[in-house]
């Protein structure tokens, strides 16, 4: 009776023994039989919240690269050799999302101090960006056991984990400018003006001479010297230029970082020689289009780093950083021939047609890395 009468009582008990079933039902919901799910929920729900936004992610980047460096002799500011370096290094930290050091104006001297700077800034990859730096550059990989990108040490710049040497095809540009200034030639002779017995600067010396002598092989190739180092004389390159000029070559091919602006005075200055309308000059590495206020821009071998350096940064992450040399070429887009309005559809036309003979092996063209032989080919 009495369990009868609680559940049969006035209308208002009724209500409130109603209403706090509901209650305690909704608590209840969600629960499991040890009521553990509600504290898990409110977990994560806290984590969600305290979690930090993927933009503020410090995770490392594909290459295990976080932060890398680039040193080069001179400004990059020089549309050429520095610059090119430079732009090349930051493009690639940007694509495998590293931070990046900048140490350009370097100088030709001792970079041990500069190496050593870089690596306490913790520099995980850093790239002597100078033929002259390669020694130090290798001396400090294993010092430091940092690793190092060599250019222009082939074998002596490999070392497996540390000395990854980077190496370029830079005839095969320099073959396909040659062609171009055989044709754009009025006087039968082209001048060759190099800032300093360079290894690269040989290569691309004998690549355009052969290039040329595929057009004429009985056009004259003059060919000069500004000095032992002469990258950065201005002055040197306009003067050795002129006398180059002067004896009859109305196309220009100038090699020379910063001495290569005293080489474009000279030609925009030039009375042209006997036979010619104009003087003509190709440039290297960089592309000088927006400077050329005269017009003589020709064309330019143009040289691109990235895909070099993309491939070492690869190689780090991969184990296999130092094995084998890397090189720049056509294949690769590492080198090319720059397209400008002074090309014509012909000439371009035979362009394409020894580009793609080099490409695919119809086309040989030797790596002479010897001056006196390129001064007897063009002889």
């Amino acid at each position: 009776m009495a369990r009868r009468e609680r559940s049969t009582g006035s209308k208002a008990l009724a209500l409130m023994l109603t209403l706090l079933l509901m209650t305690v039902g909704l608590a209840l919901i969600g629960c499991g039989e040890d009521g553990e799910t509600t504290t898990t929920a409110v977990a994560e729900e806290t984590t969600e919240s305290t979690a930090p936004p993927e933009t503020e992610s410090t995770e490392p980047a594909p290459s295990g690269i976080t932060k890398m460096a680039v040193t080069a002799p001179e400004e990059a500011t020089d549309y050429g050799w520095n610059q090119q370096g430079v732009e090349s290094a930051e493009k690639v930290a940007a694509e495998i999302d590293a931070e990046i050091i900048v140490q350009d104006g370097a100088g030709y001297e001792d970079i041990t101090p500069i190496l050593r700077d870089l690596a306490e800034e913790g520099s995980q990859l850093t790239i002597a960006f100078a033929s002259g730096y390669g020694t130090a550059a290798v001396q400090q990989a294993e010092e430091l056991q940092v690793p190092h990108v060599i250019i222009g040490q082939f074998e002596q710049g490999l070392i497996p984990g540390l000395a990854q040497d980077v190496e370029t095809y830079a005839q095969h540009g320099s073959y396909l400018a040659g062609i171009a200034a055989a044709k754009t030639s009025k006087t039968g002779t082209l001048g060759i003006v190099i800032s300093a017995d360079d290894e690269n600067w040989i290569k691309m010396a004998a690549g355009f001479a052969l290039g040329a002598q595929s057009v004429n092989p009985d056009i004259k190739v003059l060919m000069a010297q500004i000095g032992q180092a002469g990258y950065a004389d201005a002055a040197g390159g306009k003067r050795v230029t002129e006398s180059v000029i002067a004896g009859g070559a109305d196309v220009i091919f100038g090699m020379g970082d910063g001495s290569s602006f005293g080489m474009i005075q000279a030609v925009e200055t030039a009375t042209p020689p006997s036979g010619a309308d104009k003087v003509w000059f190709i440039d290297v590495i960089g592309d000088k289009t927006s400077l050329d206020k005269k017009g003589v821009l020709l064309t330019s071998v143009v040289w691109d780093y990235a895909p070099a350096f993309k491939a070492a940064a690869d190689a780090l992450a991969a184990g296999t950083f130092g094995n084998e040399i890397i090189w720049l070429d056509i294949d690769n887009g590492g080198i090319d021939l720059l397209k400008t309005q002074y090309l014509s559809d012909d000439v371009w036309a035979d362009v394409e047609t020894a580009r793609q003979g080099i490409i695919d092996g119809s086309i040989t063209i030797p790596e002479i890395q010897s001056k006196a032989e390129v001064e007897a080919m063009i002889k």
